[in-house]
């Protein structure tokens, strides 16, 4: 372990693993360590079910009715990837008519604009012009356009458009819906990182504590464990490695929930997301329910995992999600977590430690995506190209068939 590497990289979690996989792939020495046996840190999938059980403190073992532990991945944070049945709503006429006008816009050609500025006309008055009710405002803003406050209602549409054509373009994609989910949970997601890290001769070790994060002049230059110390230009991390350079910036509840049921009015689908809106709870947060299934190699033959989330905003959280557990009732088993979140204090250039920020109550990957970008702006000084990234790993295993 007594190297020198461009970037150590500490934790295991999908933010931590996917940088790491770009650095690796951009050419740099990358070394990982995670003082966890187990990768993906908090956001790891837990198995067998009694592992669970354990984690949670619960005095009994799961009963047979949950069939094997073995067959069940419990996410601890559930995120769909952008890729319902809506087609009610999408088939209302002044709905309908106003998403063939976003389909058909391009902001590239005024003959698409039908009177809209994008660089000007606010989304209020977008939604005005169609006649658009309060509910389909929820809907569109929170559920397509994946908006957390209403902040977007009164800036130019522009951007709200490109987020409800991606959604569009989604679905359009993959059929009934516009989310992937991996089998066997997302857990597989942060090893998928850190395989395609070592390929490109990224260096990983689990197990490994963290005695120290060793600084001079204000400056990161390694880490020490057990007795040897890995020195390294730059630092990425999660809050837990860094306690003294992070900040309390909220708290996010979790119910995990083991249901024998699809829920209710889905069409007994086998996964879902459901948002409900903040204005429809009279809150100032969303609150997120994704579920997943036996059909995707994460529960028992027959069995269902709903978990609810959402920014905590009184003293009595579990309160809080009410609405949502009253969904999908009855519930077996519920495993309850509060979480606080965390974001860095600084934003890394001086002292070269990058700080992830806790993974959110969302149900989706969007802030996620935008933290890596926003760690690999402040680390290397450029935008992300994605492009080139293909076009590196291109290099090595040849192009993709299409």
């Amino acid at each position: 372990m007594d190297e020198e590497y461009d970037v150590i990289v500490l934790g295991t979690g999908l933010t931590e693993c996917i940088l790491s996989g770009i650095m690796s792939v951009n050419g740099k020495k990358v070394l990982h360590m995670d003082r966890n046996p187990y990768y993906g840190g908090e956001s790891s999938s837990i198995t067998p079910l009694e592992e669970l059980y354990k984690r949670f403190t619960l005095p009994d073992s799961p009963p047979e009715s949950m069939g094997r532990g073995r067959d069940w991945n419990v996410d601890l944070i559930p995120k769909f990837l952008m890729a319902n049945d809506l087609m009610g709503m999408f088939e209302k006429r002044r709905f309908r008519k106003f998403l063939v006008f976003v389909a058909n816009f391009d902001e590239n050609d005024p003959k698409t604009f039908e009177g809209v500025d994008p660089k000007t006309t606010t989304m209020r008055d977008v939604y005005k012009k169609f006649d658009l009710g309060q509910d389909v405002i929820d809907f569109t803003g929170h559920a397509l356009a994946l908006y957390r406050t209403d902040d977007y209602l009164d800036v130019p549409c522009l951007e709200t458009i490109n987020r409800i054509k991606l959604y569009s373009e989604s679905l359009a994609r993959y059929g009934k819906s516009p989310y992937l989910y991996p089998l066997y949970g997302l857990g597989e997601l942060p090893q998928g990182f850190a395989r395609l890290s070592a390929i490109y001769g990224g260096t990983y070790m689990l197990n490994k504590p963290v005695d120290d994060i060793v600084m001079e002049g204000g400056k990161v230059i390694g880490v020490k464990s057990e007795g040897e110390v890995a020195r390294c230009k730059q630092l990425i991390c999660d809050p837990s490695y860094i306690p003294d350079r992070v900040r309390k910036a909220g708290q996010v509840i979790r119910v995990i929930c083991i249901l024998s049921h699809p829920i209710k009015n889905t069409n007994d689908a086998n996964s879902c997301q459901i948002i409900i809106p903040q204005n429809q709870v009279n809150r100032n947060s969303d609150i997120y329910v994704c579920m997943i299934s036996y059909a995707h190699n994460v529960a028992a033959q027959g069995k269902y995992i709903a978990i609810v989330s959402t920014t905590v905003e009184t003293s009595e959280p579990e309160a809080e999600i009410e609405p949502a557990l009253e969904l999908l009732e009855p519930i077996d088993q519920k495993f309850v977590a509060i979480s606080d979140l965390y974001e860095p204090t600084d934003d890394g250039t001086e002292s070269q430690v990058f700080a992830s920020r806790s993974y959110d109550a969302t149900t989706h990957f969007e802030t996620t995506c935008n933290d890596i970008k926003d760690i690999y702006k402040r680390m290397t000084g450029t935008d992300f190209d994605f492009e080139n990234m293909k076009r590196k790993q291109n290099d090595v295993f040849g192009e993709d068939e299409q």
